[in-house]
């Protein structure tokens, strides 16, 4: 139905005739987004109820959000590398890294949130935290970060626990990005393409010329080239968000101890040693020689 002819107030954009206002039979955009069980998912627990409560809520539910379709991209890139249609599999990283971006800058919107502000609900939380998130967990299990003895916190979450021992038995993005390399040639191990992907990937110094070979050869497919820095830039987004998150929880909280039961800070600063694709940066250094 369109939009009845009315006089349009004097400063005020007039409605064309031709716009929508009549979703009694059609999917309107609250419908098809769900929105009444999205914006009706925020359940403050503080008492009284404290103003800036929601504002920690809609930080982590909209990271969650952002997580799915990261893990979704993800998930895709790597069955794309598996077919050898690389393009399209960097198409997803490209989105990927857009992402990390938006999570990144999201922090400063927490960052708002003053010491005392939280302190004032944080009690509330009990023992929930950022830790326990299993699509965070999943990300990281597919780029390589892989540590069986996590699944134990999810066991009391059945759909969690099967996705992150699903994930935790698959190939990373990196495996399949070699698994690839291997395919057009280049001389990648026979244990390194075997090895237990259920293992975090360590540095595999047999990697280094591989790379040094696509870095320097005038004769590399550019995509290859791309993929390699793709995931440079995926791992560097990824130690930014994680520096940016030990620092917002540093002035919001200082040194205490997370309502997880982690240490807090350093435990976050600990993370900053995790890498994803070592021999990627270690290969800089051969670059040249």
């Amino acid at each position: 139905m369109a939009c009845p002819h009315a006089s349009t107030p004097e400063g005020a954009r007039e409605i064309e005739d031709t716009v929508r206002t009549d979703f009694h039979n059609a999917m309107s955009y609250g419908s098809y987004l769900d929105l009444e069980r999205v914006l009706s998912a925020q359940h403050p627990v503080s008492v009284p109820e404290h103003h800036d409560e929601l504002l920690f809520i809609i930080q982590h539910q909209t990271s969650e959000l952002w997580l799915k379709l990261m893990l979704h991209e993800l998930v895709e890139s790597r069955r794309l590398m598996d077919k050898d249609e690389l393009g399209k599999a960097l198409k997803c990283l490209a989105r990927v890294k857009h992402i990390q971006k938006t999570l990144t800058e999201q922090w400063s919107v927490l960052a708002t949130l003053t010491p005392r502000e939280y302190a004032q609900f944080r009690g509330f939380l009990g023992s929930s935290s950022g830790f326990q998130s299993f699509q965070y967990r999943a990300v990281e299990f597919i780029l390589g970060n892989k540590h069986e003895g996590m699944l134990k916190v999810f066991e009391s979450d059945p759909a969690a626990h099967e996705l992150l021992s699903n994930t935790l038995q698959e190939p990373t993005v990196y495996d399949a990005f070699l698994h690839a390399l291997s395919r057009a040639g280049y001389a990648i191990p026979e244990e390194i393409l075997d090895r237990d992907v259920t293992k975090p990937w360590v540095f595999q110094e047999a990697l280094v010329p591989v790379f040094k070979d696509i870095y320097e050869s005038d004769d590399t497919v550019w995509s290859l080239y791309q993929a390699c820095e793709d995931l440079v830039d995926l791992e560097d987004n990824f130690q930014a968000w994680r520096f940016r998150h030990m620092r917002v929880v540093q002035r919001t909280i200082g040194f205490k101890r997370g309502t997880g039961g982690s240490s807090g800070v350093d435990f976050l600063k600990r993370a900053l040693d995790l890498t994803f694709f070592p021999e990627l940066f270690a290969v800089r250094t051969e670059i040249g020689k």
